[in-house]
């Protein structure tokens, strides 16, 4: 692996989602930085990655806190300040009426989900400015299409990320910056292990994170164009749904939820 490899920095890297995206990158010759809590999770993926040739770097990172994404970037990129791509994709999900699930949870899914891609934002946006053609990947949802019943507020922090992803793709043009999302129905991960809602139940879960992680890595693939494409739908309903107008989105997800 050559110092010129490019460069993608990947939370929630040590299952699900975010290891099947380290593992579709290190297979296409980047420069891995594979970050989480689940330092023993991490510790295999670096053993797959390295076991095929890859280059990986592992770090311990709380997306929740603004020194540790400040300290793991600056040791990921070191002197070269290289960061081509960053994918925030930590998340944590709790389902279950709004008032019987505890504030304190509802609290952590809005730190974890938002804040932490937030702060990860703020944090690589030197190191982004600074590398020709750099991008940013936030795992968005298909939740954030309609307000879900029995998700309200795990769909509220990609609502969220939604609006802060289309406000920084305009924003950060200037730097040349791209910033997209890519949206995902239900995925078998051990985040919907025993999930069972109204769109569950009716839509069933489908998608493997290898289909996410093949969507990202063909989005930050897909070339510039002329007219600028931010949102990358998972999943037909995904793409149907968001050409839909807001009433028909209502009915639509009112009956898949079973409301």
């Amino acid at each position: 692996m050559t110092v010129s490899a490019p460069t993608v920095f990947i939370t929630g890297a040590a299952a699900g989602i975010g290891r099947a995206t380290a593992l579709t990158f290190a297979r296409h010759g980047y420069r891995v930085g594979a970050y989480d809590i689940d330092l023993a999770g991490l510790a295999s993926l670096r053993d797959e990655i390295t076991g095929h040739g890859g280059d990986v770097v592992i770090g311990r990172l709380d997306v929740t806190n603004a020194e540790e994404w400040s300290e793991q970037l600056e040791q990921f990129t070191g002197p070269s300040r290289r960061l081509d791509i960053l994918v925030n994709n930590a998340g944590v999900l709790t389902t279950g009426a709004f008032q019987d699930v505890p504030l304190k949870t509802h609290e952590q899914m809005i730190d974890i989900n938002f804040y932490g891609a937030l702060a990860g934002l703020h944090a690589a946006f030197p190191y982004l400015r600074d590398t020709a053609g750099a991008q940013v990947v936030n795992m968005c949802s298909a939740s954030a299409i309609y307000g879900q019943p029995e998700l309200a507020t795990y769909s509220a922090t990609k609502f969220a990320l939604r609006a802060l992803t289309e406000a920084l793709e305009l924003e950060w043009r200037r730097y040349g910056i791209r910033v997209l999302a890519v949206w995902p129905l239900f995925v078998q991960t051990a985040m919907t292990d025993g999930v069972e809602t109204g769109s569950t139940k009716t839509l069933g879960i489908h998608l493997k994170p290898e289909d996410v992680a093949k969507a990202v890595y063909s989005a930050t693939h897909s070339g510039r164009r002329w007219l600028t494409r931010v949102h990358y739908p998972v999943g037909r309903l995904t793409g149907i749904s968001q050409r839909t107008p807001g009433w028909a989105q209502r009915l639509i997800t009112k009956t898949v939820t079973r409301s």
